[in-house]
């Protein structure tokens, strides 16, 4: 597809939509949602290995998340001023690295920091790929170049994930880890060698009128948007909680409750990532104009399916219809919970929202894991969806009020 541009002389420029630099930057989102989520397949192999218990490693997963969500904003101010293609390349390298420790990992904690240091970089990653990818394009291409660029994050569940818990059971899980780092490195030269540069830096310095109009803001009411947006960053996390609660231990409970052969788990985990695939493009092409409705039935949706997991585990039949149902339910979520907060939000704080809406979401995967470890260990691998559906519980009550909040907020 091209764009044509105005231009001073008689003859239009036609900028052609960077189709290249956007597909390397999907990709590189694809390896770092990978990296994060690759001990969820492969739990009971880490825990033998590393001489551990199921729940002590779904640890793995929290450490990771609160690095993104204590670190995220810091790093990225930090490095506000290093150029955005210097730093992805960079951020790259350095999930490489932390892939290749945790691969040679000697024990637990070694793994540990290896998780904390992917953590942060793969904070500073997102704090930097959105932005870079809207910089390739014309303002009105900005959500179907973020929406490219974000695809290779519902990829990584797809075929990531169900990739590595696969070659993990064949090969042992620490080759998974030692992939990743291959790939990553490549990766990294990929955007060297192929992803456009842009200049970030004419950003960072507000012009006089936009200084003094934040300063008038500030001294101003409170914007009427906020408590629906953090409303709805409260949602997002006790949505996650519950999730990853279940989620992060999903491999276990398939061996020791749905009974699945151990060397299948990465072919359902698959079947998942196809249906959360599905639940992807229902929630674009289906609600995308009603994220809220979706959002109901997305929600009662995953409750259903989760209760059926919850008493019919032994049930091959239906465990995985309801798992496959699950996918599909929950690939509507986290695309029409973003669409639900750009609705609320107004635009003065879209991008501060967007931004606590990513902490929100990672918080409530680092405390969903551990919330589902202390579970583990005191009521055992069935009380884990049981978790879930409280959550979902909540999460609907917490939706109910959004509309409300939404309509106090537009006659103020």
């Amino acid at each position: 597809m091209t764009t044509t541009m105005p231009r001073t002389g008689s003859t239009p420029v036609v900028k052609r939509f960077p189709w290249g630099g956007l597909i390397v930057l999907a990709t590189a989102v694809f390896l770092s949602v990978t990296a994060e989520m690759i001990p969820t397949g492969l739990l009971p192999e880490m825990s033998t290995s590393l001489g551990v218990s199921e729940s002590q490693t779904g640890l793995l997963i929290s450490v990771f998340a609160f690095a993104v969500v204590f670190t995220s904003v810091p790093l990225t101010f930090l490095f506000r001023r290093v150029p955005r293609h210097l730093l992805l390349m960079l951020v790259l390298v350095v999930i490489a690295l932390s892939s290749l420790v945790g691969s040679l990992a000697p024990n637990f904690e070694v793994l540990v920091v290896a998780r904390v240091v992917g953590g942060m970089a793969h904070g500073l990653f997102w704090g930097v790929v959105g932005a870079y990818s809207a910089h390739l394009v014309p303002r009105e291409q900005i959500g179907r170049a973020v929406a490219i660029t974000t695809g290779g994050g519902t990829l990584a569940f797809v075929l990531g994930v169900p990739l590595a818990t696969a070659v993990g059971h064949a090969w042992g899980w620490r080759v998974p880890f030692f992939g990743i780092a291959v790939l990553a490195l490549l990766g990294a030269v990929f955007i060297v060698l192929l992803l456009p540069r842009v200049d970030h830096r004419k950003h960072l310095e507000p012009s006089t009128d936009t200084r003094a109009l934040r300063a008038a803001r500030r001294r101003g009411p409170l914007d009427p948007t906020i408590p629906v947006v953090a409303l709805i960053c409260i949602l997002v996390s006790v949505i996650m909680i519950g999730n990853y609660a279940f989620y992060t231990y999903i491999a276990p409970f398939m061996i020791g409750q749905m009974g699945v052969p151990e060397g299948q788990v990465g072919l359902l985990l698959l079947v998942y990532g196809a249906a959360g695939a599905i639940g992807v493009f229902a929630a674009g092409a289906v609600f995308g104009r009603r994220p809220t409705l979706g959002l109901v039935i997305a929600l009662a949706a995953t409750g259903v399916s989760v209760l059926l997991l919850a008493v019919f585990a032994a049930n091959p039949v239906v465990a995985i219809g309801a798992f496959f149902v699950w996918g599909v339910a929950f690939g509507v979520i986290p695309t029409l919970l973003p669409t639900r907060l750009m609705h609320a939000a107004s635009p003065e704080i879209r991008d501060t929202s967007s931004a606590f809406y990513s902490s929100s979401f990672n918080a409530g995967i680092g405390i969903g894991a551990l919330v589902g470890s202390l579970f583990l260990d005191s009521l055992g691998l069935a009380s884990l969806p049981w978790i879930y559906l409280i959550g979902l519980v909540v999460a609907g009550a917490l939706l109910a009020v959004t509309p409300v909040l939404t309509r106090r907020a537009r006659r103020v």
